[in-house]
């Protein structure tokens, strides 16, 4: 048994792979198990079974209907050994084959008396098993075991019937609630782990009823919480209602006031969890701030690392939005840039740049220099994101911060690290005019030696969009020629069409140009001589009538504004003909699959401006028609508009239906109205909006219709500020509010006296959904790849119980208002898990991209696994929130 150990322990790529497991087969196991059925049974040996078992279990492993069946049956002999090691494999079986209701009862009466054991491993462990396999009607026969279990004196009994509760809570909630008196007493328990699974599971019985979670924090604020762990929970809770009160609190401010209390505290996960919530408090005052910060400053010189890097990173955030705050601790991080956790050196380094000064930057490029060989890329990339901020905001110190920047250019890095170091010196030199001409030459240096294909294209296209634009494009003419020789085709191309470039714009070089693209055409590649020939007729050096500068400037430098599926697409219904391929005629937006009709085929008109196609196949059309509104002119551009939503029933005097139009700093919503009475004239239509279920929404202004005859379409707007950027929600009740005249259906005149009238619509909501554009990517991996994990975030949800994983599936597509790629929005029939692939452009124009792994667990329970990446961090955890929050 030694060999194989030494070489674990010599060979450390092999390490991942060692398994003690390691071959086992399904068939082997269960003919092992007849163990079980052993008239002198082994303990040793059948525990050795079941942890084979309970490996299949969880590597995936399924097990046929009869298979499951005849394992159930063969543990439940094992109830006769009364070894204790052997009983508790036996629980941990059951819970995990997960039995049919008629297979339940052959173990409840051991699991029952078991619960009522002497020996207090039995009772904690059958009321666990028993509440996992259990169903309704037999919880009702042994609520009164679980509520006397609650308060019993022994706390693994306590903790095991709470943590059951918890449980049981997702598929029982009226009989968990029933147990409110009995979880009260656990609250007082003078057992650490039973009161903080109590107060758990009373926060979770109370957590749809606001004022009695308000109720509770504020009288556990008040008593003695002895469990270091219930007061970490009781902390966020107390954060959690100072969050939805909406505002901090006035006068004396009991919540925040036990917030800074338990900074106080002789633990230090109190101390920390109470600085971690008063720094991501809302609206917090650097006054408020200063006792959490001064607790967090102790925490740096701490000698136990999870508290100098949980001080740190906490620290990190808060100089994101209050910098001067955590400037008192700048002396105490700079230690840490030597620290050996090279996470809290990273940390610790970026939070100085970000709270450092003018003065101080020469002296922590310095200190950075040394650091930056001894830690992965991974971190590097942090470093260098760091320093491009810390640039931008001290635009004078460009010149040592760019030549950092080089340096590290030409040092051994992976892919992503050089593209965060490219990138950023890229945004310098169009943020920094004066550190143009220094940036571009550096990047002509790193394409000299630089092995990875994507950057140099990269840096080969840029340069050619800024290089014609600087005092001396000539020089970097040697750098992109260079480029034809020594590099691979997809680069020699790339080099081609970047000479062509500066051809266009700088007229001096146009004859060296020619010169040089007419040697590309001698080129062994097909691709690079194509170019060569097209950009030569292009810019006129075949000696024919060239176009425009104009259309030469937009052939070259133009994008292709258009999804490359809709471009394919085009494409293969194109038939060839004596008239050219428009590609002016591919539509430039992917088409969202439309949603249900909800009136019959005959359904009232809409309204000019609202027609029930998809939404996105509307947006110029939207935005023309707001253009034309001068009260909207200074709203910006039109980021999204929504499907018509209906306020109306389908047969009813009025239609109006809905359509929300999202700005950055503002939301407007477009009511299209048609009047259906025939002998009936509507005056000076509105909508009176009310918006107190949308705290974060101020109406701004309201345009009327003046005039709204029998059938015939009228839009009237109502427009909204909201915070600059941020996805706000809300509720908007609705009342349609108008002047009617009756019309004479002989001579068809109006009477001049009117009777004012209103007429309540339906509610409008403002979701999260609606921040999101759906834009596909025509392969998901590749974009995945290349978007980088600098921005990921990963986090599990339960869905809680669904008819279906499709129901799931669809539900999660439409709370985030992404589209579903590659077809993964279709799941299988019978499938118990599936991954959903989703893309899509959040407000203030982020990509962001989403994959999520759905599985069913348990009969109808749905897990999910959603990782987020996206070229912004704030939107990440903006995707995870609307997930949590929905």
């Amino acid at each position: 048994m030694a060999q194989p150990l030494v070489k674990k322990d010599d060979d450390r790529d092999d390490e991942a792979e060692y398994s003690p497991f390691l071959g086992i087969e399904k068939g082997a196991v269960l003919q092992e198990a007849r163990v079980f059925n052993d008239p002198q049974l082994d303990p040793r040996r059948c525990s050795q079974v079941i942890t084979k078992l309970l490996y299949l279990l969880n590597q995936g492993e399924s097990f046929t209907k009869v298979e499951a069946t005849e394992v159930f049956f063969a543990v439940t002999k094992l109830f006769q050994s009364r070894d204790i090691g052997l009983r508790r494999m036996v629980y941990l079986m059951i819970k995990e084959l997960s039995p049919s209701a008629d297979e339940v009862i052959i173990v409840t009466s051991s699991l029952m008396k078991d619960m009522n054991s002497k020996t207090d491993m039995y009772r904690a462990n059958a009321i666990r098993v028993l509440c996992r396999i259990t169903d309704g009607t037999l919880l009702t026969q042994i609520e009164r075991y679980l509520k006397q279990a609650i308060v019993d004196k022994n706390p693994v009994v306590a903790s095991a019937a709470l943590v059951s509760g918890i449980h049981l809570l997702q598929t029982n909630p009226e009989i968990v609630k029933r147990w409110s008196n009995e979880v009260q007493e656990a609250v007082q328990s003078r057992a650490a782990l039973v009161q903080f699974h109590a107060l758990a599971l009373l926060h979770q019985i109370r957590q749809n009823d606001r004022l009695a979670v308000s109720k509770l924090v504020t009288s556990l604020t008040r008593g003695t919480v002895r469990s270091p762990l219930a007061q970490c929970l009781l902390i966020r809770y107390t954060s959690q209602v100072i969050r939805e009160s909406g505002s901090t609190q006035t006068g004396d401010r009991p919540f925040y006031d036990f917030l800074e209390g338990c900074l106080r505290h002789k633990a230090e996960m109190v101390i920390f969890e109470a600085a971690r919530a008063i720094t991501e408090l809302n609206g917090v005052t650097s006054r408020e701030l200063t006792p959490a910060i001064t607790v967090l400053q102790l925490f740096l010189s701490s000698s136990k690392p999870v508290l100098r890097f949980a001080a740190v990173r906490t620290l990190n955030k808060v100089a994101m939005t209050h910098p001067m705050a955590v400037t008192n601790c700048n002396i105490d991080m700079e230690s840490l840039i030597s620290d050996q956790n090279r996470s809290i050196a990273t940390l610790a380094i970026t939070t100085l740049l970000k709270t450092g000064n003018e003065s101080s930057v020469d002296r922590l490029m310095k200190q950075i220099t040394n650091f930056m060989s001894d830690i992965a890329d991974e971190f590097k990339i942090v470093v260098v994101e760091a320093i491009r901020s810390l640039c931008l905001k001290f635009p004078l110190k460009y010149r040592s911060l760019m030549n950092f920047l080089s340096n590290i250019l030409r040092e051994e890095g992976g892919f992503e690290y050089k593209k965060a170091i490219v990138d950023s010196i890229v945004i310098l030199i169009r943020d920094i005019p004066d550190a143009k001409e220094s940036g571009l030459l550096h990047l002509c240096e790193f394409i000299e030696d630089c092995e990875f294909t994507y950057l140099s294209t990269q840096i080969l296209h840029f340069l050619g969009i800024e290089g014609p634009k600087t005092s001396d494009p000539s020089k970097y003419i040697r750098y992109i020629y260079n480029r034809v020789h020594l590099e691979n085709a997809t680069v020699r191309a790339s080099a081609v069409s970047t000479l062509a470039k500066f051809g266009a714009l700088v007229d001096s070089l146009k004859p060296r140009i020619f010169v040089l693209l007419r040697r590309c055409l001698f080129d062994s590649d097909d691709e690079v001589r194509d170019r060569a020939t097209l950009y030569i007729n292009t810019l006129g050096g075949d000696g024919s009538v060239v176009e425009t500068d104009k259309d030469v400037k937009d052939f070259l430098f133009g994008s292709l504004d258009l999804p490359l599926v809709n471009l394919e697409t085009s494409l293969k219904t194109y038939e060839p003909s004596e008239e050219p391929f428009d590609i002016n005629s591919v539509p430039k937006e992917i088409k969202s699959q439309p949603l249900a009709e909800k009136k019959a085929p005959g359904k009232k008109p809409t309204g000019l401006g609202a027609p029930p196609a998809a939404p996105l196949s509307t947006v110029d059309a939207y935005e023309k028609l707001l253009s034309s509104i001068p009260e909207f002119a200074n709203f910006g551009k039109l980021f999204k508009s929504s499907a018509p939503v209906e306020l109306t029933e389908a047969e009813t005097e009025y239609s109006v239906n809905a359509v929300k139009h999202i700005f950055d700093s503002n939301v407007v919503f477009q009511y299209n109205c048609t009047n259906t009475i025939p002998d009936q004239l509507l005056e000076n239509v509105t909508v009176i909006v009310d918006s107190s279920e949308a705290e974060e929404f101020a109406e701004v202004l309201s345009k009327a219709i003046r005039s709204l005859p029998y059938d015939t379409p009228g839009q009237t707007f109502v427009a909204f500020e909201k915070p600059e950027g941020v996805p706000a929600v809300g509720k908007f009740s609705n009342m349609l509010k108008f002047i009617g005249k009756e019309v004479d259906p002989t001579t068809g005149e109006t009477e001049d006296d009117g009777v004012e009238d209103e007429y309540q619509l339906e509610d409008l909501e403002v979701v999260a959904a609606d921040y999101m554009l759906k834009v596909g990517v025509s392969n998901f991996r590749n974009a995945w790849e290349s978007m980088g994990d600098d921005f990921e975030r990963v986090d599990e949800y339960g869905l809680g119980p669904r008819e279906s994983l499709a129901e799931a599936v669809n539900a999660v597509i439409n709370l985030l208002g992404m589209q579903p790629c590659e077809g993964t929005e279709a799941v299988p029939n019978n499938s118990r898990s599936h991954t959903c692939l989703l893309s899509g452009v959040y407000i203030g124009n982020v990509r962001v991209l989403a994959r999520i792994s759905f599985g069913v667990d348990g009969p109808k329970d749905v897990a999910m696994k959603l990782a987020v990446r996206s070229e912004d961090e704030g939107v990440s955890d903006a995707i995870h929130e609307i997930v949590a929050s929905g």
